[in-house]
């Protein structure tokens, strides 16, 4: 069995973008958790009477705030969208070249189609985003620029051994990650639901309380921050829409699967384009969902 294009065959570029966008989705996340963490630290500050109490509530605040300037001043999540889109746009590209798939395809001859792909690469960079892209460390082996060794080596390739490839390491590799991220998503967001829900009959068993002077902090209010914490995180994760996105991109790559699978040597390049078509509609689905250009 031939061998697909692994993270660390791609181009450069695609490398860089990873890195940027990973790096993006992991600071947004983290700053948006610290700012909610400290929205229930000032709730429950607020509640509490006495001058430490104050003193620490002004020391949250200040410190909400450090946070929500540097959200936005920094804009993680614009390396996060803008990095992904560029990343899975060199993939898509790396994939047509590697495996024969319009514009690409095996009959051209081998300086045209260096230059077709050159020239796309350069289009993605010159109109990438600044903050899409991040220093990476380039070797020998995975610093080209362009297309790498191990692209031309799967292109060289006859072309059931390129199918086999292209079938197992990106189609059934994309299947199987919808797939698993589609009952990650489903099963989180069923759990968010019942812990807002837990949380929404916590806060009338606390108002109730207060209401019969059992206590006379403002536990409510506390749980209503956590309530609002916790609603806008699982807003944010989206686990709900991801889940069905997911389960019907796996459904719609299962279908190119099948069909990928009778495709002959002469329809091979205009299946392929269809496939990344595919994929890449899926992706521009997942920035629209995020609120991205």
């Amino acid at each position: 069995m031939v061998d697909g294009l692994h993270d660390d065959d791609l181009p450069a570029v695609f490398r860089s973008s990873d890195s940027a966008s990973l790096v993006g989705q992991r600071n947004f996340a983290r700053g948006t958790m610290w700012r909610l963490l400290l929205a229930v630290a000032a709730a429950v500050f607020g509640a509490v009477s006495g001058s430490a109490a104050l003193v620490c509530l002004v020391v949250v605040f200040v410190a909400a705030l450090c946070v929500e300037v540097w959200l936005l001043a920094e804009r993680p999540e614009l390396a996060w969208y803008d990095g992904r889109a560029l990343a899975e746009s060199a993939k898509t590209l790396a994939w047509r070249y590697a495996v024969g798939g319009a514009p690409y395809p095996v009959d051209l001859p081998a300086n045209e189609v260096r230059r077709r792909f050159h020239e796309r690469i350069e289009v993605l960079l010159r109109e990438a985003p600044p903050l899409s892209l991040a220093p990476v460390a380039l070797t020998r082996t995975t610093g080209e620029i362009a297309a790498t060794g191990a692209m031309n080596a799967l292109r060289s390739r006859d072309f059931n051994e390129r199918k086999q490839a292209y079938l197992k390491h990106r189609i059934q590799d994309q299947l199987n990650w919808y797939a698993s991220k589609a009952s990650i998503n489903i099963a989180r967001s069923r759990a968010s639901r019942l812990s807002l829900i837990a949380l929404e009959g916590l806060g009338v068993t606390a108002a109730v309380v207060r209401l019969l002077h059992i206590v006379t902090f403002d536990l409510a209010g506390i749980l209503a921050a956590v309530l609002g914490a916790g609603t806008a995180w699982a807003a944010l994760r989206q686990y709900e829409t991801l889940g069905r996105a997911y389960t019907f991109a796996a459904t719609e790559l299962g279908i190119i699967y099948d069909r990928l699978t009778s495709a002959d040597e002469d329809s091979w390049a205009q299946e392929v384009a269809d496939a990344e078509e595919a994929i890449s509609r899926e992706h521009t689905m997942w920035r629209a969902s995020r609120g991205a250009s």
